[in-house]
């Protein structure tokens, strides 16, 4: 083996590049091993076409702790996020339109275009949500209790859960509906207007591969609101330089640290020897011996790939064997000459700076879902376009755009056997077609495109199913059960194997959480501190 390093970590995404800045900070001795050629996993930014640039996969901002920001100091080292003006922008099938952002005013006034009664009860809504986005906040940077632990998994049980008990009966109601009930169950709950529910639904289908009817999909919709930009909770917002220049200055601090980061390094396998892992074997063949192993992949991937079978207890390759994972996304890029004119509202405006949502009711959203599990993908997808070159004038030469379009319901696995390859060309027509129908004329503009199905998605980044969130955001894989109930604490079922991955608590998102969450257990597990409780 080549010389030991204190943590070997697997992937340099931004996880495993947040947990390599806390454990060098605290003196130990890092290398990061990435298959690609780049740094950032999912969060990276490349040319496209001949001087358009754009987010490959991850694309907006808005969860990144802002405690991470501010240990790793990368505004110091150039991050900057522009903020929306407005959240969204939904056009609609009979020639209207919704925005939704800019003030509790601005959104009031939009709602009473289609309901009086949404408008008012609007307020009461946000607090409702705002309470329970405020418990997850305040779990984010919690490591979960582990199951199995006795009096240790007690104690960090009843201190974490001491939140909770003191919100209100009613408040806890609303916990209990966001956790259990489906997005669109909830949201009839609280207003009549479609267009209103399809525009707070959205975030319930966001890599997630479900009907906003889907019990438990409420959750999806609210773990996209416990976010965070520039200090104003619930915003969102585009990295200048898009999402590769967060992580790209997140490997400058780390190395800056000391810490070595190999490109083009896959690994082959986790070394296991005497029920502990050692180090890992790369594809090259080379082995790198280390005190302790960090996976900053999906547990599908580590486990199921990168582990031999008689490593693992069998309860546990068994429940791995069921771990969900398939977020039903596909991805493209596509580079414009023009700016998209929506029927609705053609000229150039604030919605050309917000998240443009063509999905206009929850009905279209469980089509769409309706459809992807007959057929494969929907035949009318819901889409989200973000234009960053509205705001960002380095990702296209002058007067051309870029676009991200982010759209859901498509199989993980075709039906019949059928290969993504063979119709990912088919799919991406079906998603273009969608746009067109909303802002005529925008086919033609376009002078360059990238596409990612599920199976890409899976390929270029790892993304076991395409599920960009790791695995799915289901009330049995979150917190102490991420990912598997008596290993949510960050700890594999090896010793010296840890995740650090969207795998685990909190989940996915670009949020830095797992990597500083999975730090802070290394470190105690070395000596570094130790538990409050004791």
């Amino acid at each position: 083996m080549t010389k030991a390093y204190d943590a070997l970590i697997i992937g340099a995404g931004h996880n495993g590049l947040v947990c390599a800045f806390y454990l060098a900070k605290a003196g130990l001795k890092v290398r990061i091993v990435e298959a690609r050629d780049v740094v950032g996993g999912a969060a990276v930014t490349e040319e496209f076409a001949p001087g358009f640039r754009n987010s490959v996969a991850s694309y907006t901002v808005s969860l990144l702790q802002p405690k991470v920001i501010a240990d790793m100091k990368l505004a110091d080292y150039g991050y900057r996020v522009i903020e929306r003006p407005i959240s969204n922008f939904l056009p609609q099938e009979d020639g209207g339109y919704l925005k939704l952002g800019g003030g509790l005013e601005r959104t009031q006034a939009e709602f009473r275009k289609f309901s009086g009664r949404d408008a008012d009860v609007l307020p009461a809504y946000y607090d409702a949500l705002e309470n329970v986005a405020e418990l997850l906040r305040d779990l984010a940077l919690r490591v979960p209790p582990n199951v199995g632990e006795g009096m240790r998994t007690l104690l960090d049980g009843a201190r974490q859960g001491r939140r909770f008990a003191t919100l209100s009966l009613e408040q806890q109601r609303d916990v209990l509906d966001l956790f259990t009930k489906s997005a669109r169950t909830m949201l009839d709950s609280w207003f009549e207007s479609e267009a209103v529910k399809a525009a707070f639904g959205f975030d319930a289908v966001v890599g997630n591969y479900a009907s906003p009817d889907t019990p438990g999909s409420a959750y999806v919709l609210l773990h996209h609101v416990f976010g965070e930009v520039n200090g104003k909770k619930g915003a969102w917002g585009h990295s200048v330089g898009g999402m590769g220049k967060i992580t790209e200055i997140m490997a400058k601090v780390c190395r800056d640290l000391g810490v070595e980061i190999s490109l083009e390094s896959p690994v082959n396998k986790v070394l296991v020897d005497g029920g502990k892992a050692v180090g890992v074997k790369l594809v090259s063949g080379e082995e790198i011996a280390a005190a302790r192993v960090i996976a900053n992949v999906g547990p599908k991937l580590l486990y199921e790939r990168l582990m031999d079978t008689g490593d693992l207890p069998a309860d546990f390759e068994r429940r791995i064997k069921g771990f969900k994972a398939g977020s039903g996304t596909f991805r493209m890029n596509v580079a414009l000459s023009e700016l998209p004119r929506f029927s609705c509202l053609p000229e150039p405006g604030e919605h050309h700076q917000s998240g443009i949502i063509l999905a206009p009711t929850l009905d279209y959203m469980d089509r769409a879902f309706l459809d992807a599990k007959q057929h494969g993908w929907s035949k009318a997808p819901i889409v989200e376009m973000l234009i960053p070159s509205t705001v960002d004038d380095s990702l296209a030469p002058e007067g051309c755009h870029v676009a991200s379009l982010f759209c859901q319901q498509f199989a993980p696995e075709l039906p019949n056997g059928r290969d993504w390859d063979d119709e990912e060309e088919a799919a991406a027509d079906a998603i273009l077609d969608t746009v067109e129908r909303h802002a005529p004329g925008f086919r033609a503009s376009i002078v360059g495109s990238t596409r990612l199905s599920p199976k890409g998605l899976e390929r270029k980044f790892g993304l076991v199913g395409g599920d960009i969130m790791h695995g799915n955001m289901s009330l049995d894989q979150l917190w102490a059960a991420r990912p598997v109930l008596g290993n949510g604490g960050y700890r594999g079922p090896v010793k010296g194997l840890y995740m650090c991955g969207a795998g685990t608590h909190p989940g996915g998102g670009v949020t830095g959480a797992p990597g500083h969450n999975a730090a802070q257990v290394i470190l105690r597990d070395r000596g570094f501190f130790a538990p409050r409780w004791r």
